[in-house]
């Protein structure tokens, strides 16, 4: 992830890693959920709610580590587009 204060044109995730293995997490109701925030091109924030349609906190914690991922690389491609 780019910590450039150059123009950002796209989302940026504020992603915090911790010890907690349930950071990301919550359970609604038996269905785990990943919340995280993206730092929006006009300095506002979105805070996203993704389902991850499972009632299995094992299933839960690789998939939020796969989305969270999968986003991370999304944003260095970005960074290196406009490096180029």
């Amino acid at each position: 992830m780019s910590t450039s204060t150059a123009a950002i044109d796209r989302p940026v995730l504020s992603i915090r890693t911790t010890a907690n293995p349930f950071h990301h997490l919550w359970n609604n109701n038996g269905t785990w959920w990943c919340h995280y925030t993206e730092h929006l091109p006009d300095h506002t924030k979105r805070r996203v709610r993704r389902s991850l349609h499972t009632d299995n906190v094992g299933i839960a914690r690789v998939l939020r580590d796969s989305l969270l991922n999968e986003s991370e690389i999304n944003e260095e491609e970005v960074a290196c587009e406009r490096a180029a």
